[in-house]
């Protein structure tokens, strides 16, 4: 199953988990120091949607932010 959104074309985007150890500065610490820093991915929200295109019914997969711009009327 493809995680793309079919209208704009939304798709996985990678990234990092950085995870920090230490005691903040503004609490008396000598700052937060990046221990690890792994490679992930972000999904993204797509949701099967009926849409009526032009009188006709189609089935899209759609992303939360193409849904939530009220292009597209749902069936």
């Amino acid at each position: 199953m493809s995680k793309v959104c079919s209208i704009c074309g939304k798709g996985k985007a990678s990234g990092g988990h950085i995870v920090r150890k230490g005691l903040a500065k503004k609490v008396g610490g000598i700052g937060m120091h990046v221990v690890k820093n792994t490679k992930r991915t972000f999904e993204v929200n797509v949701q099967n949607v009926r849409i009526n295109d032009n009188g006709t019914i189609k089935q899209v997969k759609m992303c939360a932010a193409c849904i939530r711009t009220g292009k597209y009327t749902k069936a």
